[in-house]
């Protein structure tokens, strides 16, 4: 297996919350990780400030105050407690989700944990009777978002607002 391959195996029962086994091949040796996944998991603007500084974002204090009663849902995943992952689902209340923020710790990317995320936040926004998950992204992920996660491109527009 290679270091960018991984094995989910499911060790949760139906109705518990989602844990699953990642097993890692690193320098010939395999490493088992316990991820806990959740949606709309416990999270604090502390962990969340901590997690973006942790990959050189932009933190903002009080942001997720902010942000939380806005959001649709969001998707924690934690090793040993430690917040590792987060992606935040906005919606129109009706059809559209969007995707934003996803981010995974450095030392625990490449490792299946963002496809992970958003493939629950995918399920999160289904499950609430979205029909569309919208992303957008900088090009240097694109191979992210299409080849692992599944997006397709699509046409779009934007506006510079700033």
């Amino acid at each position: 297996m290679s270091f960018r391959s991984a094995i989910f195996e499911s060790t949760a029962k139906p109705g518990s919350p989602y844990l699953y086994r990642i097993r890692l091949a690193l320098r010939g040796m395999i490493v088992g990780m316990e991820i806990d996944y959740r949606w709309r998991g416990d999270v604090s603007d502390d962990e969340l400030v901590e997690l973006t500084s942790s990959h050189g974002g932009n933190p903002e204090s009080g942001w997720w105050e902010r942000v939380r009663p806005h959001s649709l849902g969001w998707v924690t995943g934690r090793l040993g407690g430690a917040l590792v992952g987060f992606a935040n689902v906005a919606w129109d209340g009706g059809d559209h989700a969007f995707l934003l923020d996803p981010k995974v710790r450095p030392e625990q990317q490449r490792g299946g944990i963002g496809t992970e995320l958003v493939r629950r936040a995918a399920e999160g926004a289904a499950r609430a009777g979205c029909t569309w998950l919208h992303v957008d992204f900088e090009p240097h992920l694109r191979g992210f978002y299409f080849d692992a996660c599944g997006f397709r491109p699509t046409d779009a527009g934007l506006i510079a607002l700033r």
